[in-house]
């Protein structure tokens, strides 16, 4: 026995990534001359089997995989959209529902969205978060001072209320993700990415309502305002406790993860779950019901790739990558989301390309860590 745990700790992190969960692939959404991007910018939801992936769907250009730069065209709108699954994320269809069009003239990421949304309003709240077919989405135009709506559903997704504005809390303005967690009928804490003081993304502030959205109040500042040359952005956040909340936060090079006790109100960095994504990808991270928490990112040097990190002591300590694909093609993928279904495996998604001059698709895995 000895010998055996001996020979299996010096196996390399692919080979624990293929005996524990061999991942499976699944295309979402892929078109000819299409670019489907970013889904931790509108959230996944899962109810049992039936799951739902927002996301944006442009139009594709060549660029050599040269630069930073995305291979999406900037001169032509982009659309909104969702894809859903009745069958734990085996099969995808498509949706393009009105009620989630952006507001007229609307720019997310500098890439303008298609026309035909209404104007942001001020929201009436009492909404009920614990009914079954509840989601939000929030979204910005600018990802630096925004501004940024959210939008509310009953039905998982069908039909939406919104778009509802949502407050500046007094800073130079906020370029919302989704990231909430819902505390009760009417409670919810929101995670919401401010512009730092010389209106360059980004640092992350912890808000909450308690009247079902009609009135939000900013708790804290989650951890100090990054440098010139940094940001803290995109935070990915899970409920441990009562009191206890971890948030896990996107900066330049690294994820920071960073621990409240007090409920929200105050936060202490607890370590950098992964030190380096290759040259900036924001967290999705996740909770599964024996307590270990599952951090997924994409990777944007060579290796291309989407990874895992599990933590079984609230975050405390990470698990090496497991590598879910590794086959990219370019540095412009990412940007994961999962969730769990319903017999206990995930569904991660995120946007990718296999071929460095070929069309950025969404894709899926499904694995078990």
């Amino acid at each position: 026995m000895r010998i055996l745990r001996r020979t299996l700790i010096q196996l390399p992190a692919a080979a624990w990534a293929a005996a524990a969960s061999a991942p499976q692939h699944r295309i979402v959404f892929q078109e000819k001359g299409r670019f489907g991007g970013w889904p931790a910018n509108h959230g996944m939801w899962a109810w049992g089997n039936e799951l739902l992936v927002g996301f944006e769907a442009g139009w594709f250009r060549v660029n050599n995989g040269a630069g930073r730069e995305h291979a999406i065209d900037y001169s032509r709108p982009a659309e909104h959209v969702l894809a859903r699954s009745l069958d734990g994320g085996e099969s995808w269809k498509i949706e393009k529902p009105d009620s989630l069009k952006a507001p007229p003239d609307t720019k997310q990421a500098g890439v303008l969205t298609e026309m035909g949304g209404k104007p942001a309003v001020t929201s009436p709240g009492g909404f009920d978060f614990t009914k079954p077919g509840f989601a939000l989405t929030a979204r910005m135009a600018s990802i630096h001072t925004g501004p940024s709506r959210f939008y509310v559903t009953y039905d998982k997704g069908r039909q939406w209320q919104g778009p509802f504005a949502v407050p500046d809390f007094g800073t130079p303005g906020i370029a919302a993700r989704t990231d909430y967690i819902i505390d009760g009928k009417q409670s919810m804490t929101l995670f919401l990415t401010a512009a730092k003081s010389n209106l360059k993304e980004g640092r992350v502030l912890c808000a909450r309502t308690t009247d079902g959205g009609k009135t939000f109040q900013k708790l804290s500042w989650v951890g100090p305002e990054p440098p010139a040359d940094d940001f803290a952005i995109m935070p990915s956040s899970v409920r441990l406790s009562s009191r206890s909340i971890l948030s896990t936060i996107r900066h330049r090079k690294f994820i920071a993860a960073w621990r409240s006790d007090d409920n929200g109100a105050s936060w202490a960095m607890v370590g950098k779950p992964v030190d380096d994504t290759g040259g900036g990808n924001p967290p999705a991270l996740l909770k599964l019901p024996d307590g270990r928490l599952v951090l997924t990112y994409g990777f944007r040097n060579p290796p291309y790739s989407i990874r895992a990190r599990v933590s079984s002591d609230e975050g405390k300590t990470w698990s090496r990558d497991v590598m879910l694909r590794e086959d990219g093609g370019a540095w412009d993928l990412g940007y994961t989301r999962t969730v769990r279904r319903q017999d206990g495996n995930l569904v991660t998604t995120y946007y990718y390309n296999t071929n460095r001059d070929g069309e950025r698709f969404i894709g899926a895995t499904i694995w078990k860590p």
